[in-house]
């Protein structure tokens, strides 16, 4: 495999082309919109500097990944000669869907079509196609080029050829790769996601502050990042849609999501992304103190 094509250039997706680019292959970014991918390839660019000033990557190698790297507006010719497909667009069923019966079309017959998705279920993409063996999940951990684990899920129709591939192109790139099936949330964010609920049902229900609930996690738990702040740099709207897909899939309500995540997404309060979630990042992610709306009680 030397051609990697790469569908969605936001914060997954320019992570994604990144690590297959720094790692010597051809990789071709794929979004709709070109000011997209301007800004992907600025964020690529911003991102190899800091590698540079830690002296994990020379400035020849950081040259050397970004050409690389070509950007297209067009599916149809920026998949035309690759080997992997690694769809990284926004956690919408409808649309992944919609995206790899485009992909089975316009790809060649044997390529690999993988998704990046944290929660929907590979054998329902792969059910649009018709090269369910050739489809299957590879789950990247943000931030993309430093995070080791990528999950990689198997779908009911996945073969041991496409699997044993991409186990073996994800260790090419320096990561560990575990093999999961099939099931909702796979491993990574079904043990995940309910600890970040039960963390927004604690201060829901007026147990402890944001800062007091991450600081519990952090010094007692071990946790770099406390659950809440997690939930933030992850997205709330996206930490809802995965318990969405929890609770529809395991019809539990153990995974239904808390009231106040609802009410904050409806809200636009988002998290970094969109600059206040239980934090606010007025002044950026690393300056972040506690939203003012939760240092009162909540009941």
């Amino acid at each position: 495999m030397k051609n990697i094509a790469v569908i969605g250039s936001g914060t997954m997706g320019n992570g994604i082309a990144h690590t297959f680019a720094q790692f010597g292959y051809q990789v071709n970014l794929i979004d709709i919109h070109q000011e997209a991918l301007n800004k992907a390839m600025d964020t690529i660019g911003k991102n190899l500097d800091r590698q540079v000033g830690k002296g994990t990557l020379t400035a020849a190698e950081k040259a050397g990944t970004l050409a690389n790297i070509t950007t297209f507006t067009e599916m149809q010719t920026g998949v035309a000669n690759a080997d992997l497909i690694v769809e990284a667009a926004t956690e919408n069923l409808e649309l992944k869907l919609k995206i790899f019966k485009d992909l089975d079309f316009f790809a060649k017959p044997e390529a690999i079509l993988a998704s990046n998705t944290s929660s929907i279920s590979i054998t329902h993409i792969a059910s649009v196609t018709g090269r369910s063996d050739k489809v299957i999940g590879m789950h990247f951990m943000n931030p993309v080029p430093v995070m080791k684990l990528v999950e990689v899920i198997r779908g009911y129709a996945s073969s041991d050829e496409t699997t044993g591939t991409v186990m073996e192109l994800s260790r090419k790139l320096a990561k560990v790769p575990v093999e999961v099936n099939d099931y909702p949330g796979f491993v990574a964010n079904r043990i995940l996601m309910p600890m970040i609920n039960e963390a927004i049902y604690t201060l829901y229900e007026n147990v402890a502050g944001v800062a007091e609930i991450d600081t519990v996690m952090k010094l007692g738990m071990a946790h770099p990042m406390g659950p809440l702040q997690l939930a933030d740099f992850i997205g709330l709207d996206v930490c809802l849609a995965i318990l969405e897909v929890l609770h529809t899939g395991f019809g539990n309500p153990k995974y239904a999501p808390c009231p106040l995540l609802v009410n904050m997404v409806m809200a636009g309060k988002k998290g970094i992304k969109s600059g206040e979630g239980f934090y606010n990042y007025a002044n950026g992610p690393k300056e972040a103190v506690v939203a003012a709306k939760f240092s009162q009680p909540m009941l």
